[in-house]
């Protein structure tokens, strides 16, 4: 059972405010195996699974971190593959940097999605002569920056970006950045669900194939470390 279980179990609960007592009850378990569930000691069985997605109002894949949707709606990479809908991925990841700058505008900043804008740019860029690269009949003298630099310079200007972004998503000043006011709050995916319902699933889909890569990069390189 995934890790996200627990942790999305715990966190359900304290979100509807009730105690573990009165949660164990009303799902047909005793509190200390509720509580061995919530902290990752046991595992549950499937009906228990569904249970509990029943009673907090979400799908099984949310309860068990396979979709940032409560509905289920993001889909991990492997299944839209199995589906067929790989092809989908591609217009996702343009609704989802337009949605990503719109998130940005809505926190009242006047530099965040300026700042993203030129990182998302940097990005482009990046992978475009990777692929301009393979062409064999493509000519570097097109490019102003040599082919065995640009890649470094772009992996600079992307740090100092990063920087950039965070400071200006923080409304904190540094790296170029002003102090400014934001507003606070509605960028929980379970918000941006309700905020934009005919755009948040390719959003969080595109989330979600990421967490589920980076997690597994980080686990394969935690057996090397091990070996």
């Amino acid at each position: 059972m995934p890790s996200d279980f627990s942790r999305t179990l715990a966190l359900l609960r304290k979100e509807k405010k009730i105690s573990q007592r009165t949660a164990a009850g009303d799902l047909g378990v005793s509190q200390a195996l509720l509580s061995h569930y919530e902290n990752g000691l046991r595992e549950p069985g499937l009906s228990f699974v569904v249970r509990a997605a029943d009673y907090y109002g979400v799908s099984c894949d949310y309860l068990l971190g396979r979709s940032m949707a409560r509905d289920g709606s993001a889909v991990p990479s492997e299944r839209m593959e199995q589906h067929g809908e790989a092809s989908q991925m591609q217009q996702q990841v343009a609704q989802a940097a337009a949605l990503l700058l719109e998130l940005a505008e809505q926190t009242g900043s006047r530099q965040l999605p300026r700042e993203m804008s030129a990182y998302l740019s940097t990005v482009i860029y990046k992978a475009y002569r990777y692929v301009y690269m393979a062409d064999p009949d493509g000519v570097e003298a097109v490019f102003r920056t040599p082919r065995e630099q640009f890649e470094y310079l772009c992996d600079a200007q992307i740090k100092e970006q990063e920087l950039r972004i965070r400071a200006a998503a923080s409304g904190a000043e540094g790296f170029g950045i002003q102090a400014e006011e934001l507003h606070s709050g509605m960028l929980s995916p379970d918000e941006i669900s309700k905020r934009y319902p005919e755009r948040a699933g390719a959003f969080l889909t595109v989330l979600q194939q990421v967490s589920d890569a980076i997690d597994t990069l980080g686990k394969n390189m935690q057996t090397v470390q091990y070996k």
